[in-house]
């Protein structure tokens, strides 16, 4: 029976016995009495019940507070400097992550500390607003190729160095979550994470994620600060994936797609469209992926584009076709502190380039070793016109350049 209505009836007892309380003995009074006071305490006990319920079913604000510190240690073909000295040993990053519940949102937030510069990856709310769909509003991931990672290395892929491999920009995202064997990610995104062409900031290139930040003239260097300011806004970015089950694993099939326009400041500049084919496979121990596509920024007269991202400028082609095909096998171990390995090898390639700028190439032979909190990446890597490689994807180099990397981090 409902509180309300125990209370209610509890009420309308002692007024219809009112009358014959009158004329009742006292043995009669004290029976009364006893059941009154039984009535009562079950009322007590069902109002400490509903108090609660209501407690236990209402939301608490939470925030849980984690992070990283990772170091790299890098030996390289390409710097003599680095190679007179045997490699170099530095602070790779500090982050901060922030999760939580707060009055029934929820947040998720990465800041993150660079030798060079500070940058928040990622800060928004999000909210399950229907079943399996979520909306996510803020400073979220755009849609876009393999998920989370087209990749298994530190190194990311190629797709990662023209702003299609976890990149986040200022939007909305609705998140179809995996039911039925399909899924859905749909976004707009009003600009990028710097507030686009003309936000309030010291530089356009102190940022986590690659994106366009100027047009190049043919009297630019590659690596010069864009003379012709450039920013995205009003893009519209979706992802499709399909799963299904088959001997030894599971298998994603999907397409991803994004268009958006190009502001200088003044005036729309152009327009920008990306797409993508991608599967992810994994077969027992194994893990297999495969993309191919193509981005153009459509700009008359321009050829080639500034990128900004970790307190520099470099450039790419205005328009390009992408390759990918990765390769990983996992093992579960048992030496020393380290339970788990994943050895990998992947590979990407740019190239059919707007500039005639020649193919960028980059191979990835590494392991990953997990060991409670500490995770840590052994890579080699070869490469042609690759940044953080020797490079730029808009350069013109026919020497391969090799770097050996060991990237080494705690998570708390």
């Amino acid at each position: 029976m409902p509180l309300t209505n125990c209370k209610r009836l509890a009420a309308t007892c002692l007024v219809l016995l009112t009358p014959a309380l009158a004329t009742a003995s006292d043995t009669e009074l004290a029976e009364l009495k006893q059941q009154l006071l039984k009535l009562q305490k079950k009322i007590e006990k069902l109002e400490a019940q509903q108090k609660r319920k209501t407690k236990e079913t209402k939301p608490a604000s939470t925030i849980k507070v984690g992070g990283a510190v990772r170091t790299t240690l890098s030996h390289t073909s390409y710097d003599d400097d680095n190679k007179n000295r045997g490699g170099d040993f530095e602070l790779d990053v500090f982050r901060l992550n922030f999760s939580g519940n707060i009055g029934g949102f929820g947040l998720n937030a990465e800041w993150r500390y660079f030798d060079y510069m500070t940058a928040v990856k990622y800060a928004y709310l999000y909210y399950d607003f229907a079943k399996d769909w979520q909306a996510q509003v803020g400073m979220t991931k755009v849609p876009f190729g393999n998920w989370p990672y087209n990749s298994h290395s530190w190194f990311f892929g190629t797709t990662y160095y023209v702003g299609l491999e976890d990149d986040h920009d200022m939007g909305i995202l609705f998140k179809r979550k995996l039911a039925d064997n399909w899924q859905l990610d749909v976004g707009f995104f009003k600009n990028d994470e710097l507030g686009g062409v003309d936000g309030y900031v010291e530089s356009r290139s102190d940022r986590y994620s690659y994106d366009i930040v100027g047009a190049r003239d043919t009297s630019d260097g590659i690596y010069d600060d864009p003379t012709q300011p450039l920013g995205e806004y009003n893009t519209f970015s979706g992802r499709y994936g399909y799963h299904f089950k088959h001997k030894g694993g599971t298998t994603e099939l999907g397409v991803s797609g994004l268009m958006g326009d190009l502001h200088n400041g003044i005036e729309k500049a152009g327009e920008y469209q990306a797409w993508a084919l991608h599967l992810n496979a994994s077969i027992g121990k194994w893990n297999l992926q495969m993309q191919h596509g193509e981005y153009e920024y459509d700009i008359a007269g321009i050829d080639r584009i500034a990128v900004g991202a970790y307190a520099f400028y470099d450039s790419i082609a205005a328009e390009a076709t992408m390759s990918n095909f990765n390769v990983a096998y996992n093992m579960k171990v048992k030496l020393g502190p380290i339970n788990a390995l994943q050895f990998y090898n992947d590979f990407g390639i740019i190239y059919d380039k707007s500039d005639n700028s020649s193919d960028t190439w980059m191979n990835v032979t590494g392991v990953s070793m997990s060991a409670g909190a500490f995770f840590s990446y052994l890579d080699f890597v070869n490469a042609k016109n690759q940044p953080f490689v020797g490079g730029s994807i808009a350069g013109d180099s026919d020497d391969t350049e090799r770097r050996f990397n060991l990237n080494f981090g705690y998570y708390f």
